[in-house]
């Protein structure tokens, strides 16, 4: 079956080159040299984020098992990690808005980089301090550089549909190639060079300071709401009261969070799922095809958001329709395949369609980062954007604490059956989302038609 393996990721890789080699005119923004600047910048520095998040995730459970704890003990390191994120992470992340989010940005850096050093103590306590100290971060990396960006965008007087430009690029590079080759990178230090497995996280931490040291000498402070007489409790109320008086902000938080909480137990289970019996899998290649699928879906959503038609808030909900479908698969494949009974051996016939489903999941998830941003962009205020984004995150983390704590409770079908429901459920938020976003177009694009000398509102 290793032939399989190959297939998959050449084909992949085939048909990314081809979207990337095939762009023309319609399928590119083009944008001045100072614009250029500024974007790469941007790009330069999340990638270095991202490469320092994505070296440490494939080895946090193996660090935690070499120094002999077990399930139980690393699970509830692991729950640490998202609860700290939703208490602690949300109260962090909001003061980007009054602190500053260049600001934000440095803390993540140097959090980050020492929940790294807590990796070298084998001594539990130290490590949860880690596991929240890591949480933390979390939260600043999901919304304080996202929040950063879009107010210096606006700031220096860019065009709005630039931003899609950026953000399909960040997700393109962070999510995708700064993915495979940190995997890959990784895979170097621990096995190749035998420098154990805490390694990954030394070079983490070495890429996190470079990225702060890039973002202390060219980023300038942008901030969302710097009023002195602005207390903590007040941006709290004021984010809550924003999002319960705009319905599109309300589904917005709903969406994002009923999808990253599938994204999140997608990547708990989908190792279990490929090998029911012991099957032995190549794991970091298979990590590496997701991730080259994630490719394909940003270079999809880059011509996507290029375009005036369709809309986002339109072709989302196809995404969300097709990833529940794809997570259907291994319910799918349970009742129709035998099951094979061969303990040790390689993939399965089923595991193999199980691949093929997951890639289209992992397609849509590069699809969905890119264009939860642009909607994000547009429907978030500014003076609260960090805020909002951090509450958006609290029933994700109390989700996937929910499951962590529960994950050897349900049958692994009933398990991706539930996640199926919940991107269901998205996509019909989304096309509620569609139909309210564009009311007031409608209205505006009515009154502009009876004033007879006033330019056609563009939709």
């Amino acid at each position: 079956m290793e032939i399989f393996y190959y297939l998959v990721f050449g084909s992949l890789a085939a048909v990314v080159a081809a979207i990337e080699l095939t762009k023309n005119n319609k399928d590119r923004i083009n944008t001045p040299s100072v614009f250029n600047s500024f974007k790469n910048n941007y790009l330069l520095v999340y990638s270095l984020m991202m490469a320092g998040d994505w070296l440490q995730g494939p080895y946090v459970y193996y660090l935690y098992s070499t120094y002999g704890f077990g399930k139980g003990d690393i699970g509830q390191l692991f729950i640490a990690g998202f609860g700290s994120s939703m208490l602690f992470g949300t109260i962090v992340g909001s003061l980007a808005d009054k602190q500053g989010r260049k600001r934000a940005c440095v803390t993540y850096c140097i959090t980050y980089i020492l929940s790294c050093i807590t990796k070298h103590s084998p001594l539990y306590k130290v490590l949860m301090l880690g596991r929240i100290l890591g949480g933390i971060a979390t939260s600043l990396l999901f919304s304080a550089f996202e929040s950063w960006l879009v107010a210096e965008h606006n700031k220096r007087g860019f065009e709005q549909q630039w931003l899609s430009v950026t953000f399909s690029k960040a997700i393109f590079l962070g999510n995708g190639l700064v993915a495979i080759l940190a995997g890959l990178f990784g895979n170097l230090l621990v096995d190749t060079f035998g420098f154990g497995p805490v390694a990954p996280f030394d070079a983490a931490a070495c890429l996190l300071a470079i990225g702060m040291a890039v973002i202390l000498s060219s980023w300038t402070e942008n901030y969302g709401d710097p009023s002195e007489n602005k207390d903590l409790l007040s941006q709290f109320k004021g984010a809550a009261v924003a999002i319960a008086s705009d319905e599109k902000i309300a589904l917005l938080g709903a969406i994002q969070s009923l999808f990253e909480g599938s994204m999140y137990t997608f990547v708990f289970l989908w190792t279990p799922a490929l090998s029911p019996n012991d099957e032995e899998i190549p794991h970091g290649f298979i990590f590496a095809t997701f991730m080259l699928a994630s490719m394909l879906g940003s270079s999809i959503a880059s011509r996507l958001l290029s375009r005036s038609s369709p809309r986002v808030e339109s072709y989302m909900q196809v995404v969300f329709s097709i990833s529940a479908a794809s997570l259907l698969l291994p319910i799918v494949t349970n009742f129709l395949v035998e099951p094979s009974k061969v303990k040790g051996d390689g993939i399965s016939f089923s595991g193999c369609i199980q691949v093929l489903g997951f890639c289209a999941f992992e397609a849509c998830v590069g699809i969905f980062w890119p264009s939860i941003m642009k909607m994000r962009s547009q429907y978030i205020p500014e003076e609260a954007r960090s805020t909002i984004m951090n509450f958006f995150r609290i029933p994700l983390n109390i989700f996937v604490c929910i499951v962590l704590y529960n994950v050897n409770a349900f049958p692994i079908t009933i398990m991706f059956g539930m996640c199926s429901i919940f991107l269901f459920v998205a996509c019909i938020l989304q096309r509620r989302l569609m139909v309210i976003s564009e009311k007031p177009k409608t209205q505006s694009y009515g009154l502009k038609e009876r004033d007879s000398e006033s330019e056609p509102l563009s939709i």
